[in-house]
């Protein structure tokens, strides 16, 4: 008798069909067989139903079926100078003509379409169906293209011929992205949490005029080619703001809390008293940049949004209202779905899940009338991202004309807010019921649950990534290169049911050939380099698959280590990698040398082994570094903490890697993580300043004047 949670063997094919894993290694090498009941939450999320045997079998059937209802498959997604076999679908003696609709308006026939191999066959609804098989050409060009096939039906006696016309997506990807090493020395980069990066100018929060400081002043005084900045993402408009700027609502789309109301050109044509009330304003704001020891992210907007809304009231010039209505065309639908959300957010004053049934797809006749009756307020939403965008812009071109050989990098966080603007636009392309995370690990041994809705692979596909495209396409934008967090993604995400907890879940693989390969063709047309986040639990090959396609690694080097467990020497890292000390999940290089990040997991209770196992684990771990450093003979017997800082960084600079990072905390001598995975409330994650390692706050101006700061970037820049 079959247990109630075991997996049968049609139950397996069905996950298996749809890439739902039945079973994996965990992070201490166990052999993990995914429960029934976990198997079945996540098919439901993708649509079927496997509540029975009998569920199982009729969604297998509707599986096996779906590509012989379809003439042409919805993608194909092709490698430069390789061709490939398509397969195409139609009723028995139906004739086909096959060709390519080029992205630059020409044609290519295809000849040569003939029935498979094998002669496969199926009756579908009651019609007799043949699979033909049509050579896509090796020489095909990069881009997006269309498959169109005609199919001829059989002509009845008496009656024309009747054709019907079948198209689908051909993108066509080049093999890697351009290695940033190329024509140029090995580069290194300032790393920052823009957010808590603030100057005397700021409204109590990093801003786009203080990024373009730090670039300057990095690049400049230092050389430095890059500086790499957290998710500028944009959250829910209406608060309490999401202070994560990895839980966005929208990830095409910036945070308004990044403008510098005062670049917008607008502003100096405020009236006088408007002026004063937006002067008055800033100055509370900033008062605030030397006292508050949190950020206030709900201030800073609601002061920012009455600014920027008088701003908006300016009228603007000919060509400058030229540029915004460009600007609002090119964006096109996703940014009036965008818009439309923020204004419905602020319309209803609830989030989503709380709005009348009228409301809650983009595509609904209600939304339609709502759309007119906010038509002003729409408007003013997609005014803040032509700011921004124009802001973003000068940023990169401030950087480049500095001397940065790269510019920005900006981060792609993994998903969305599940009550965002994405989930709501999006919601057929995204899974329900399910979130995102990761499995137990070495770092986090109970797992974790970032709340997430994953895409869902199959409708991903039948949209031909169109999402996903215009995402990469709006970010790439105004940068030189874009950092993947939990790269990994883009071959399978941990997918937890609601209520399993972080453990309780399953891997689901999408198809990394079709989106490392679009991610490798909006890199290369934006001329930027790549950086994945592979950490943690990374599936054999992964690594492989991404240096192949030119996409750098992240190399952290506490994490950096041999097969017996010590550190690793620095000549022996990869070398397609961004190397850095540590991660925005750890304290910066002085509070992990002082055991911070586990003092603050032991008093969160985030623990699962005993605290003395644990520390005197992380103290061996680090006296290993030390004395590898020693070893090195980058740093004296009696040595300073500053000096092992240093020692650390310099270690950094003898590895082959492509880019160095350097924490601006580092930079500075800060000594907290801002963020602990694993918790929300228990720890200030994402609303901590940049302070030194007195605890004052540290800001741009006293960046640039600061011996320390000055000092290891020397140590780094004079290594490389």
């Amino acid at each position: 008798m079959q247990e109630p949670d075991a997996v049968g063997p049609q139950l397996a094919r069905l996950a298996a069909l749809l890439g739902v894993a039945t079973e994996f290694w965990d992070w201490q090498g166990r052999h993990v067989t995914v429960p029934r009941h976990t198997l079945v939450a996540v098919l439901t999320a993708l649509g079927l139903d496997a509540t029975t045997d009998a569920a199982v079998e009729s969604s297998l059937a509707e599986v096996e079926t779906r590509p012989w209802r379809r003439v042409v498959p919805p993608v194909t997604v092709l490698r430069e100078g390789s061709g490939t076999r398509l397969g195409l679908h139609v009723a028995s003696g139906t004739g086909v003509r096959v060709a390519i609709a080029l992205e630059d308006g020409g044609s290519r026939d295809l000849d040569g379409v003939r029935e498979a191999r094998g002669g496969a066959a199926r009756e579908v609804d009651g019609v007799g169906m043949v699979e033909l098989a049509a050579e896509l050409p090796a020489d095909l060009p990069v881009g997006y293209h269309d498959i169109v096939v005609t199919a001829e039906a059989a002509p009845d006696e008496g009656e024309d011929r009747a054709d019907t016309v079948h198209r689908g997506a051909l993108v066509v990807v080049p093999a890697a992205v351009p290695d940033p090493a190329a024509g140029r020395h090995r580069q290194w980069g300032v790393m920052a949490q823009l957010y808590q990066v603030r100057s005397a100018l700021s409204w109590g929060h990093g801003d786009f005029a203080d990024l373009a400081e730090v670039a300057t002043w990095a690049a400049r005084a230092h050389g430095a080619g890059f500086v790499l900045v957290n998710p500028l993402h944009a959250p829910d408009p209406a608060p309490p703001v999401e202070p994560s700027p990895y839980l966005p609502s929208s990830r095409r789309f910036v945070s308004p809390l990044y403008l510098r109301v005062e670049d917008v050109r607008e502003t100096a044509y405020l009236p006088a008293a408007e002026r004063a009330v937006v002067e008055w304003s800033a100055e509370e704001l900033r008062a605030r940049n030397r006292r508050d020891q949190l950020l206030d992210r709900d201030a800073v907007w609601a002061a920012k949004l009455a600014a920027l809304e008088k701003v908006y009231g300016v009228p603007r010039s000919p060509s400058r209202e030229a540029a915004f209505r460009d600007y609002v065309e090119r964006e096109g639908p996703g940014l009036q779905d965008w818009a439309t959300w923020c204004a419905l957010r602020e319309h209803y004053g609830e989030p989503p899940a709380r709005w009348p049934e009228l409301a809650g797809r983009p595509d609904l006749p209600g939304v339609a009338s709502l759309r007119d009756e906010l038509a002003e307020r729409i408007r003013f939403h997609c005014w803040l991202q032509w700011v921004a965008d124009e802001q973003l812009a000068a940023v990169q071109r401030r950087a480049r004309e500095a001397g940065m050989a790269l510019g920005v990098v900006h981060e792609l966080a993994v998903g969305v807010h599940p009550d965002g603007a994405e989930a709501w636009a999006l919601q057929d392309s995204l899974a329900h019921g399910v979130t995102v995370g990761a499995p137990p690990d070495a770092f986090n041994q109970v797992g974790q649950d970032w709340s997430q809705p994953p895409w869902r692979p199959d409708a991903l596909a039948e949209r031909a990534y169109a999402p996903y495209r215009d995402m990469l396409r709006s970010i790439l934008r105004h940068c030189s290169g874009l950092r993947i967090d939990h790269v990994m993604g883009l071959f399978r995400l941990w997918w937890i049911p609601a209520g399993a907890g972080p453990a309780g879940g399953t891997y689901v693989y999408y198809d990394a050939e079709a989106l490392v390969g679009i991610l490798v063709l909006e890199a290369t047309r934006a001329g930027a380099v790549v950086v994945g986040e592979d950490l943690g639990n990374v599936e054999p090959g992964v690594r492989d698959h991404l240096r192949e396609r030119g996409v750098l690694g992240t190399s952290i080097l506490w994490f950096e280590k041999d097969g017996d467990g010590r550190p690793r020497r620095p000549q022996t890292w990869r070398d397609l990698c961004l190397a850095t000390v540590a991660t925005h999940d750890l304290p910066p290089a002085a509070g992990y040398l002082a055991g911070e990040h586990l003092a603050v997991r032991e008093k969160l209770g985030l623990l699962t082994r005993p605290a003395d196992e644990e520390r005197a684990h992380d103290e061996a771990d680090r006296k290993a570094f030390v004395e590898l450093l020693l070893d090195l003979g980058l740093l004296p017997v009696d040595h300073t903490p500053e000096q092992l800082v240093d020692a650390l960084h310099r270690m950094l600079t003898w590895t082959p890697a492509r880019l160095v990072g350097v924490a601006l905390a580092d930079l500075v001598g800060d000594r907290r993580a801002v963020n602990q995975p694993g918790t929300d409330d228990e720890y200030p994650n994402w609303r901590l300043p940049l302070t030194g390692p007195d605890g004052a706050p540290v800001l741009v101006e006293d960046l640039v004047v600061s011996e320390r700061a000055a000092a290891l970037a020397t140590v780094v820049a004079e290594g490389l």
